[in-house]
This record gives C-alpha cells, structure tokens and sequence, in this order.
C-alpha cells in the first residue's frame, strides 16, 4: 500500500502534531457511521501491535491490516487550500473528499479534536 502526499497535505499534517511526538493512521471507522462507514485520519501516541507501516513519500502513516480491504493499494491524500478537510483518491476515484483528521493522542482525549470521528 502506498500514499502520495501533497506538499500541503504534509505542511497541515506536520502543523496538526503541535510539536508533540504523534504517528498518522488512516483508520476505516464503521461504528455509528451507518452502512458504509468512513474513512478518518487519526494522529495517535504509538501504532498498535498489528498495525503496518504504509509507504508514503513523507510522513509515515499506519493501517491496520483489516482496514486495508476498505482501501486501495495507490492513494493520493491531498489538502483543500481553503478548508480543513483533505482529500483521500486512487485510481478508481475519490474516497473521500471530506476526510478529517481527528487527535487520538492521551494528552487529546476530551478535547474537541477527538470527537467522534463521524461526528465531524
């Protein structure tokens, strides 16, 4: 699996951190989400235990293996220069257009930025 990330998503995503350790995962939340689910960016304190490392050009992201079925094996993440939200596409077509990044970090947990993901 392989993400290319534009210059703009890689400055926002570097600024998200606040100068505090934090890794990038991409995560497919279906609890709550309806049917389908979405798929959410998270910045967490530590990847898990069975979560890989995907290939990226800059940053390093996470996945959870079982969540790779819910995406595909090319991406491009993207920034929206006048809004906060990215956008996740391959080949096929955009995944999401409106994709959040929500802080799962310990020192997050309560705050508005670790919401629900569905709720954003």
């Amino acid at each position: 699996m392989h993400i290319q990330i534009t210059d703009l998503a890689a400055q926002r995503l570097t600024e998200s951190l606040n100068d505090q350790p934090g890794y990038f995962k991409v995560f497919y939340d279906m609890e709550g989400c309806g049917c389908n689910g979405i798929v959410v960016l998270l910045i967490v304190d530590e990847p898990a235990a069975l979560d890989e490392q995907i290939e990226t050009n800059l940053v390093p992201f996470y996945v959870d293996p079982k969540h790779q079925l819910n995406l595909e094996s090319s991406m491009k993440l993207d920034a929206q220069a006048n809004y906060s939200a990215y956008t996740l596409s391959s080949d096929s077509g955009v995944i999401s257009s409106n994709l959040r990044l929500r802080d799962a970090r310990a020192a997050a947990v309560g705050t508005a930025s670790a919401s629900d993901a569905c709720m954003l």
